[in-house]
């Protein structure tokens, strides 16, 4: 298959093949790749405000709420006033949260396992390494 020749549109057709992948793999847990991302991070981050956690999965602010609505509706993702700014909510995972990421985990590990597996080890570890660097990569502003 050649290569497209718009960057955006082949890493949003490569995101999407991916998230099909680990979605597929995820989905005997009831949750998808990116409720999983979003319990991952909170359990080693939380407590954590929104913002702060929105910068960390690198989403703006109303896409994470949308994410977050249907965790917290299903109890696994709670919020709480931040004790020095009552403006700020810091989330954390509930006990059902932490049952539901460990019930995810192995299915994710998995995945893991067999992407690498089919993609092979050393490609995908470069892809990794090459996605963080794109991340670092400020491409806001003039070049």
């Amino acid at each position: 298959m050649a290569p497209d020749p718009c960057n955006h549109l082949a890493l949003r057709k490569a995101a999407r093949h991916v998230t099909g992948f680990y979605d597929a793999r995820l989905a005997a847990a009831g949750i998808s790749t990116a409720q999983f991302s979003i319990l991952a991070r909170l359990r080693a981050l939380a407590p954590v405000g929104v913002q702060d956690l929105a910068e960390d999965l690198v989403l703006d602010r109303t896409t994470l709420g949308r994410n977050l609505q249907p965790l917290e509706r299903d109890g696994l993702v709670t919020g709480a006033p931040c004790p020095r700014d009552a403006r700020r909510r810091l989330l954390s995972l509930t006990p059902a949260g932490e049952a539901r990421y460990a019930a995810a985990r192995p299915l994710w590990a998995a995945a893991q396992r067999d992407f690498a597996a089919r993609f092979g080890p050393d490609r995908a570890l470069a892809l990794r390494e090459t996605l963080a660097a794109l991340v670092a990569t400020p491409l806001e502003g003039p070049a």
